[in-house]
């Protein structure tokens, strides 16, 4: 039986601004009063340098739109967006878009119907009988399960998936007029544009899928939520989310390892969802990592903030695309449930 291999990765962004520009440009002003320092200590601690925005504060404030305005918007950016990542993927993997069994979107940020899965598979030409599958409200983790669901595809029909992840956070900046407390301001420092699309094929060349596995301790549900509101979606992200994953993650990690006869000092990729600088300094220390081992998932952070379920991806490609390139890698991503994420991975040529 043929090994899940993901072939082909593609990445699109909309354009960039420095964290600076959309300090000084917007957010100075969207918070106000005593507020205002607060934010500006978490904008300028919050390891971003720079981030993507489909929709861009500093051109267009979307803050007080209502979500209605808000979804026929997410549509109009994502499609595009969309159709680039999953156009580079399909060329970096050599198949066409009519070789796809299943055809796997993962968005939190936006919701239409027909929906992405639908609208791309038309315009890109996918075959009629080529199954779909929209996982939504997962938020940051839900690359994995969908890596996952498309190792199962391929396992047992022998054709190859494709896995696409697009998320808008720009349109989902809440009003100046809301309730501002320091778990709105952690999300609007963090947050970014992109969309990246996965090809996953039966065997070749590529990143071999061994495994996926997870947690969830319910016990913490309302550590992280994502509530649709009448003006867009509004995030809750309590300051102790860290310390629930300080009582997870080695023992998903050494379990997963274990089951594969592999050690932490085997892998040379770790490609862990920078849901900001604290989270990755817990996965730091718990699995006990080299200085340099978080560098690719930093580096994203700095780079492209926290894009949600596209980040994990961005930083396997970025893994992909070292010299030497990364030979094994473990991928790691967290969210509502809350909920722990793995994957192990190995290069085959």
């Amino acid at each position: 039986m043929s090994v899940p291999v993901i072939a082909g990765l593609g990445t699109a962004q909309p354009p960039s601004a420095s964290q600076d520009e959309l300090w000084e440009g917007f957010f100075s002003r969207h918070f106000t009063g005593t507020t205002r320092s607060l934010a500006q200590r978490i904008f300028a601690n919050s390891g971003v340098t720079r981030r993507q925005a489909a929709v861009n504060p500093l051109l267009e404030d979307v803050s007080d739109w209502p979500t209605e305005r808000r979804m026929r918007r997410y549509q109009v950016e994502a499609l595009p967006l969309g159709k680039e990542a999953v156009g580079r993927a399909l060329t970096a993997a050599g198949l066409d878009a009519g070789d796809i069994g299943l055809f796997i979107v993962c968005s939190c940020t936006g919701y239409a119907t027909p929906g992405l899965d639908i609208l791309l598979a038309r315009d890109l030409g996918m075959a009629a009988d080529t199954q779909r599958m929209f996982i939504g409200h997962m938020g940051c983790y839900a690359a994995l399960p969908g890596l996952g669901a498309a190792s199962d595809f391929v396992t047992a029909r022998g054709r190859p998936a494709l896995l696409l992840c697009a998320e808008l956070t720009s349109l989902h900046i809440q009003p100046s007029s809301a309730r501002v407390d320091t778990q709105q301001i952690v999300s609007h420092a963090l947050f970014s544009d992109a969309a990246v699309a996965a090809v996953v094929t039966p065997g070749g060349p590529g990143y071999a899928l061994r495994e996926v596995t997870s947690v969830t301790d319910t016990s913490t549900a309302d550590h992280m939520t994502w509530d649709v509101t009448d003006a867009g979606f509004r995030m809750g992200l309590s300051p102790k989310v860290p310390q629930v994953l300080s009582r997870h993650v080695r023992g998903l990690v050494d379990d997963l390892l274990a089951r594969h006869g592999v050690t932490g000092s085997e892998v040379d990729g770790w490609a862990v969802h920078p849901g900001g600088p604290r989270i990755l300094n817990v996965v730091e220390r718990e699995l006990a990592l080299p200085p340099e081992g978080l560098a690719a998932s930093r580096a994203t952070l700095d780079e492209h903030g926290n894009c949600s379920s596209p980040t994990v991806l961005l930083i396997l490609d970025r893994l992909a695309r070292a010299t030497p390139a990364a030979r094994r890698i473990v991928m790691l991503a967290f969210g509502p449930g809350l909920t722990l994420y793995a994957a192990l991975l190995d290069r085959q040529d």
